[in-house]
């Protein structure tokens, strides 16, 4: 017979895995739009690799963005199976929702929001670490992807372009190559960048939870069951990206602005060093969605002007959608932990 205990700790278990598809789905399309974009990558074999990389990325830098998701934004003796369940079935809907539109949505702002949702109901909402820390780094780090990438795309790529240094006009069978090798180590990149930080937004409530139900120490062990938390739900984000990747990459990698390789690469070096910068250095839970796309509008505008990118119309839907997702995951983490303590679960 299987204790009750565990049979409570299932359902938790269940909806991290879950969600971790959804953010698998989501996250492709940060990570190998550009290549994709760039057609130096067939589909069939993005799922792999941005499994892999993402689990790598979890282990190595994802400890940070844990500890701020499992302990940092409510007191971790509050995370019970039930308050855990809640938390991570919210975010998986919403961003179940924006998959099925083909938009990559923020993993890390739908769990903030459910975190804040669940403290604030229960009059623990830390607000300094929430206003003056992780919501600013929102704000804040797209913009500066958009002008990162603005300016080198302004003044590196067009200057060497006009002298035949870019990949469009210097290709040859020698380079070719090469392009199409650090193209892909770029995309890799971006997906251990994910695994730093997104893979926390579920593992992190699941830690805190187990160590709780499970009276263990979370002091002396949360490196330990991180670890096997990650262990857990970092493979689910491999198969949400056979799932839901087609279309993502789809959207962002062809329909916002056609890349060339030396494009793709800044893409990717800018938005996953300042996601990885962002988790390593102050463990701040962002979107590297909004990093990519900000990069990737940076260098549209600096190729095509800003009309020609500004005007189209998944862009509006990005927008949208981004608005959309989080606050969907805060209403219905309040919604169902009002439910649930009114009839007596809490």
């Amino acid at each position: 017979m299987i204790s009750p205990l565990f049979n409570y700790l299932l359902i938790p278990f269940i909806i991290a895995m879950f969600l971790a598809v959804t953010m698998g789905g989501s996250g492709t399309g940060p990570s190998f739009s550009a290549a994709y974009g760039s057609n130096v990558i067939r589909k069939s074999l993005i799922p792999g690799l941005f499994g892999i990389m993402v689990f790598l990325g979890a282990i190595i830098a994802g400890k940070g963005t844990a500890t701020t998701i499992g302990k940092g934004l409510i007191a971790p003796e509050m995370m019970t199976y039930i308050l855990v369940s809640i938390i991570l079935f919210s975010v998986a809907i919403s961003l179940l929702i924006a998959n099925i539109a083909g938009i990559p949505q923020s993993t890390s702002q739908s769990t903030v929001m459910s975190v804040s949702a669940v403290a604030l109901y229960f009059n623990a909402f830390n607000s300094s670490k929430v206003f003056l820390e992780i919501v600013p780094a929102w704000f804040i780090l797209p913009v500066i992807s958009y002008f990162l990438s603005y300016l080198i795309g302004k003044y590196i790529y067009r200057p060497m372009r006009r002298r035949g240094l870019t990949m469009a006009r210097a290709q040859n069978q020698n380079m070719k190559p090469v392009w199409n090798g650090l193209l892909i180590l770029m995309s890799c990149y971006v997906a251990f960048s994910i695994g730093s930080n997104n893979v926390a937004n579920a593992a992190g409530p699941i830690a805190s939870m187990t160590a709780n139900e499970l009276n263990i120490s979370l002091e002396d062990n949360f490196t330990l069951i991180m670890i096997l938390s990650t262990l857990l739900v970092a493979p689910c984000f491999g198969i949400g990206s056979s799932i839901f990747g087609h279309k993502i990459v789809q959207y962002t990698g062809k329909e916002i602005v056609l890349f060339g390789k030396f494009e793709a690469v800044i893409i990717a070096f800018v938005s996953a060093s300042l996601l990885l910068l962002a988790s390593v250095i102050r463990g701040i839970p962002t979107s590297l969605v909004q990093l990519n796309v900000a990069a990737i509008l940076g260098i549209g505008v600096a190729k095509l002007g800003p009309k020609n990118i500004f005007n189209k119309t998944e862009v509006k839907k990005f927008f949208v959608m981004w608005l959309i997702a989080p606050t969907i995951a805060f209403s219905l983490a309040l919604l169902l932990v009002f439910l649930a303590g009114f009839y007596g679960f809490l």
